[in-house]
């Protein structure tokens, strides 16, 4: 027998799916939920728990239960594609806003990641993705000026990587990969539309050259809703 919080739950579980509540929709009240299936606000609180465990609906302190827009986008773990390919994979039309573009002395922090030495220069680009009019992507890379001797900002906003291949020369050959969940920072929350969470996915990237040189230190930091991870993995015998 089906308690009766879970088929509160697929019920308006259904409505988000159907688009019957679409997304941004912010969800009646505890009470008016009560009211509406006629059961203890205890059973809406159960239902409402669920729904947000499963990815349906944000809790945001003040407001209520704002829901969630639940279509993804496939970000392959494992493969090395660029922001553009990956988009006209998808068929959307995304639009990539550069923030920053600079050559600099790097930090010790990415002297370590790149191993470089401090007389060596590397350019900056710090990018937003944005999608249906969300920025939902924070792409900050870092690349050696030693492979890369030139960057302009209309190369950022279209692709990079089409760049390097395709006028520098460079064949890019694979990148070692770290996810790690974090709370948002400042330049999260100032970039990207994060009202509403409270974590972001980062993706930091390693990528080499097909001579195992490494080139390019990236984090991708992207927010939770918008995307599911996958990989492809077969057991060895």
């Amino acid at each position: 027998m089906t308690n009766k919080y879970q088929t509160i739950y697929n019920e308006i579980a259904r409505q988000i799916k159907s688009g019957e509540i679409p997304a941004q929709t912010l969800l009646p009240s505890e009470n008016d939920l009560k009211d509406q299936f006629d059961t203890s606000r205890e059973t809406i609180r159960k239902a409402l728990n669920l729904l947000s465990q499963n990815g349906y609906i944000q809790k945001v302190r003040g407001k209520g239960s704002i829901v969630i827009d639940i279509s993804k986008f496939d970000f392959p773990v494992s493969g090395l594609v660029s922001f553009k390919e990956l988009a006209k994979k998808m068929g959307t039309k995304p639009k990539t806003i550069v923030h920053e573009l600079a050559l600099i002395k790097p930090d010790s922090m990415i002297r370590k990641q790149l191993q470089l030495s401090s007389k060596d220069f590397v350019w900056k680009v710090v990018r937003t993705r944005e999608m249906g009019g969300e920025k939902i992507i924070l792409d900050k890379d870092f690349l050696s000026k030693k492979f890369v001797p030139n960057l302009t900002e209309d190369i950022c906003a279209d692709s990079i990587y089409q760049y390097l291949e395709n006028d520098l020369g460079l064949s890019i050959s694979f990148a070692k990969k770290e996810i790690v969940v974090e709370e948002p920072n400042e330049e999260d929350l100032a970039l990207m539309n994060l009202e509403g969470f409270h974590n972001v996915v980062v993706i930091k990237n390693y990528v080499y050259l097909d001579d195992a040189t490494l080139f390019q230190y990236t984090e991708s930091r992207h927010r939770p809703d918008k995307f599911r991870f996958v990989d492809f993995a077969r057991r060895t015998r």
